[in-house]
């Protein structure tokens, strides 16, 4: 098993129309994590509180977004969540994101390897685009735990 099968379980894929705004964007994305019991309802709040504090730190380059917060606020286990959303959501004025990896991590080292493969996946505009046009949730699964290679 790869370190990404590892961090990311099916059931935290997922594709969304629509969102009503950045804050419902985030609530949206950390659901998954929520109900999977990977982390407590108010890590949605320590994210919210910390992008109006910090800005929107977590767009990482166009139409991508690494959702996270604090372990203490509000991790129980590490985990992914990816949304897809098809009408991308605004964190920063005029530049829409639709791919939204949410990161749930207990400590600073844990989720390195998963990292490793994530920056590698995304060094390359192109596989951004490929998950973000994907038609099915397991299309964007597969895409994540088998990255086509370079």
């Amino acid at each position: 098993m790869n370190a990404m099968q590892e961090m990311l379980k099916r059931e935290n894929v997922q594709l969304v129309d629509s969102c009503e705004g950045w804050q419902d964007a985030i609530r949206v994305a950390v659901q998954p994590l929520v109900d999977g019991g990977y982390v407590k309802p108010e890590y949605i709040d320590g994210v919210i509180e910390n992008a109006r504090k910090f800005g929107p730190y977590f767009v990482l380059a166009p139409d991508l977004a690494l959702i996270h917060a604090r372990p203490e606020q509000g991790v129980i286990k590490r985990q992914l969540a990816v949304t897809v959303l098809r009408r991308g959501v605004e964190f920063k004025a005029g530049e829409p994101c639709r791919l939204l990896v949410t990161l749930a991590a207990e400590d600073p080292n844990s989720h390195i390897d998963v990292m490793r493969v994530l920056a590698t996946m995304f060094a390359n505009p192109d596989s951004v685009e490929r998950v973000c046009n994907a038609k099915t949730a397991d299309e964007v699964y597969d895409l994540f735990v088998n990255p086509p290679k370079a």
